[in-house]
């Protein structure tokens, strides 16, 4: 998680769609990652889709506990509900919260870290205040709370993930617009007389824009990994909906006899956040302009 507030030594420059598909076809790590996201991205959209091979909730006892094979692949629960079926739901909905959350998080912090970082002033002070307070709380631990509060429902889970991630966005962001706020030519912009706001939409947030595609597919693993937490504990995707963190809470006593109902979401839950890790790796070695320079 990034909390540091460093202005980098090199203002970040946009790279041309052509570039960014080379040097991401040429890295294996970042391959890999786009595979295994685009994978589990599609059974995410086949699930909401309702293109599974069974209801997720559809309950049969006499199926109950039935090991992996062709008409159950990743076996059956202890109410003989098809874990294929659940997972692939699960992943729909983390994946959903995660992007939900993320999304705001994005707008809200890239928005207050662009006044905190181009107008300075009591805007810095402020913003900074409530980032630094933000931050002082663990990040699990302060979304529990906040989720506690409200009534469980799947926007309110991501409500509480994107309040913990909202702070990353706004250092994320203020360090480079300190920079680039004294380059020459946003300098000769606002001398000219142009809105400051406008100045700041026009060239500084799309000289940011690389920065922030980074740290959102970043931010996506840790509010998959936050999301799949406060399911464990109770507190995520509300019931009945299938939840990977719930169904790994579930599985607990029956690891002995089904370990297949532990084993799936719980290879599921890593596979996405290596997935999504490895994506956002090879993307910020992409974008970042000292590695570029020595390439």
């Amino acid at each position: 998680m990034t909390t540091t507030d460093q202005i980098p030594d090199v203002a970040p420059r946009r790279v041309s769609g052509r570039a960014l598909i080379r040097a991401v076809t040429r890295n294996r790590s970042t391959l890999v990652g786009l595979g295994i996201t685009a994978l589990l991205a599609t059974v995410a959209v086949l699930a909401l889709l309702g293109a599974l091979p069974s209801d997720p909730l559809a309950q049969d006892p006499p199926s109950r506990l039935l090991a992996p094979s062709p008409d159950h692949w990743f076996g059956t629960d202890q109410f003989g509900r098809d874990v294929f079926s659940r997972v692939a739901a699960g992943v729909a909905n983390s994946v959903l919260i995660a992007v939900v959350a993320v999304a705001f998080a994005t707008v809200v912090g890239t928005a207050a870290g662009l006044v905190a970082g181009f107008y300075r002033g009591f805007s810095d002070t402020a913003i900074g205040g409530v980032t630094n307070i933000l931050f002082a709380f663990p990040p699990l631990l302060l979304a529990l709370a906040i989720a506690s509060v409200f009534t469980r429902t799947w926007f309110t889970v991501a409500i509480a993930i994107a309040v913990v991630y909202t702070p990353i966005f706004v250092r994320v962001t203020r360090g480079p617009v300190l920079s680039l706020r004294e380059i020459e030519y946003v300098k000769a912009a606002v001398s000219t007389g142009q809105h400051r706001f406008m100045v700041m939409l026009k060239h500084v947030l799309p000289n940011i824009t690389s920065i922030i595609i980074v740290q959102v597919t970043l931010s996506l693993s840790w509010a998959v990994l936050t999301e799949a937490s406060l399911s464990f504990l109770g507190l995520g995707t509300p019931p009945p909906a299938p939840s990977l963190g719930s169904m790994i809470y579930e599985a607990r006593t029956l690891v002995t006899v089904a370990p297949w109902t532990m084993i799936a979401p719980g290879v599921v839950v890593v596979l996405l956040v290596v997935g999504l890790n490895l994506l956002g790796d090879g993307l910020r070695d992409t974008y970042d302009p000292r590695k570029r320079g020595s390439r």
